[in-house]
């Protein structure tokens, strides 16, 4: 949590609009349970926390978010390569999912452990995933 923290504080995430990152009409929420693929197209079934956005950070959404990581775990850097980002897209994609690995790392620490919402070991996991991504 410190290190996310530190990250943080320099990081240059406030910034908004940026004329190298496209906006767009993004669902924002990452929950792969929100989108459904019938073979051929993905369809978004919640729109609840849609809004103007990016794609960076709504690729960071579906990557980072934890139920990429529950049952058959999301192959995010596979994911990511399907996508032609520019070179700042590109690197506000790894800060986008250094924030979100550091929001759910907050998440999941403050949960009720009574009852457990996520398996033993979830808040475990995800320190040690937002630890790689500030690698």
């Amino acid at each position: 949590m410190d290190r996310g923290l530190e990250w943080l504080a320099r990081s240059d995430m406030e910034r908004v609009g940026r004329p190298d990152v496209p906006r767009v009409f993004g669902p924002g929420d990452g929950d792969l349970a929100d989108y459904l693929w019938d073979g051929t197209r993905v369809r978004v079934v919640d729109f609840e926390d849609s809004g103007l956005s990016d794609r960076p950070f709504e690729l960071a959404e579906i990557t980072e978010h934890v139920a990429a990581r529950v049952g058959p775990p999301l192959a995010a850097e596979t994911f990511l390569s399907l996508f032609d980002l520019n070179t700042a897209e590109r690197a506000r994609l790894s800060e986008c999912r250094k924030l979100l690995a550091l929001v759910w790392l907050f998440l999941l620490s403050f949960g009720d452990p009574q009852p457990p919402r996520n398996p033993p070991g979830t808040t475990e996991r995800q320190a040690a995933r937002l630890h790689n991504l500030l690698a």
